[in-house]
C-alpha cells in the first residue's frame, strides 16, 4: 500500500510518455461497488511509474474516493487523470478541467416531464424487493435503479439475477425510447442494478476529449490509449470506449482477471 503513494515522474518524464491506461471501476478495478484490493492499487502504481493511468466511471467522485481512495490518500493522488461521470466531471493532478452540466443541456421542464415518468414506472414494477434512491441526478447524466441503489449487496445480487432473467432494464429502456423518441439521450446498461441516461455522445468516450488536450498543456500527445473495462458488450456502459478506433480495448472479466492482463501487457 505505501507503494501506492509513491513520487512519480512527470507525464512528459515516463519511459511510455505517449501511452496511457483508462480502467472502468466496477469489477474492472474493484468488486462492484466494494473498495479496491491493496495488491490492486500496488499494481497500478507499479504500471504509473512506466505510463499515465487514469479512471474513467459513472458514478460520481464521492463514489469513486469510497472504493479507490484510501484513509491516507485522495482517489485524485493515485491516478494522473480522474474521470468522473464519463468525464463530464475531469480531473488532472488533482487540478478541475473544464465540466459539462446535464440539467443545463436538458432543461428544467424537460427533466421534471422525464423523471416523472420513470417513477411512475417504477411505482408500477412488482419486483421481489424494492429500496430507495431510484433516481440519482448527477452533474452529467442520470442513474436509473428499479430496485433502488440503497439496496444491499446481497440484494444487488439478487436482482442482478432477477434481471438476467426478466430483462427488467432491457424492457424499460425500451419503454423509454418509444416515450421519449427526440429527447436525445442515450441509455446505458452498467453494474448490477441500473443503468444511465445521458446525452448522446457523453459516454465514456467523452473523456477522450481531455487526453487530447493534453498536447497543448504539456506537449504530450496520446498515441497509443489501452482501456480496460468488464462490459464492453454492445448496450454495455463500456462498449462505446472499448469499440472507439482512439483505443486498444481490453475486455476483462473481474479485477484479477485486470491484474493478470496488467502483467502481461507491461511485464510487471
Amino acid at each position: 500500500m505505501a507503494e501506492a503513494g509513491s513520487v512519480y515522474p512527470p507525464l512528459e518524464a515516463r519511459p511510455i510518455k505517449n501511452t496511457i491506461c483508462l480502467f472502468d471501476v466496477d469489477e474492472t478495478l474493484t468488486p462492484a461497488r466494494r473498495s479496491v484490493a491493496p495488491e490492486m492499487l500496488s499494481l497500478l502504481s507499479q504500471l504509473r511509474h512506466k505510463v499515465a493511468i487514469g479512471f474513467v466511471g459513472g458514478s460520481n467522485l464521492v463514489k469513486q474516493q469510497e472504493q479507490l481512495g484510501t484513509p491516507n490518500l485522495p482517489v485524485t493522488a493515485l491516478f494522473d487523470f480522474c474521470f468522473s461521470e464519463n468525464g463530464l466531471t475531469a480531473i488532472r493532478f488533482g487540478q478541475n478541467l473544464a465540466s459539462t452540466s446535464f440539467i443545463e443541456w436538458i432543461g428544467e421542464v424537460k427533466y421534471k416531464e422525464l423523471v416523472n415518468w420513470l417513477l411512475i414506472y417504477i411505482a408500477g414494477l412488482d419486483l421481489p424487493v424494492k429500496r430507495g434512491t431510484f433516481v440519482e441526478f448527477r452533474n452529467g447524466m442520470i442513474n436509473i435503479s428499479p430496485v433502488g441503489r440503497n439496496a444491499t449487496n446481497e440484494e444487488r445480487h439478487a436482482f442482478e439475477k432477477y434481471d438476467s432473467v426478466h430483462n427488467i432494464r432491457k424492457t424499460m429502456i425500451e419503454e423509454l425510447k418509444k416515450k421519449f423518441p427526440d429527447i436525445g439521450l442515450t441509455y446505458s446498461i452498467g453494474g448490477q442494478i441500473s443503468f444511465d441516461a445521458f446525452p448522446t455522445g457523453w459516454d465514456k468516450t467523452y473523456c477522450l476529449r481531455h487526453l487530447e488536450e493534453e498536447k497543448s498543456r504539456s506537449g504530450i500527445e496520446y498515441s497509443t490509449i489501452h482501456f480496460f473495462g468488464d462490459k464492453t458488450y454492445e448496450g454495455g456502459n463500456d462498449y462505446e470506449i472499448y469499440a472507439d478506433k482512439r483505443t486498444i480495448g481490453h475486455s476483462v472479466e473481474n479485477p484479477a482477471d485486470t491484474m493478470k492482463q496488467i502483467k502481461e501487457l507491461f511485464q510487471l
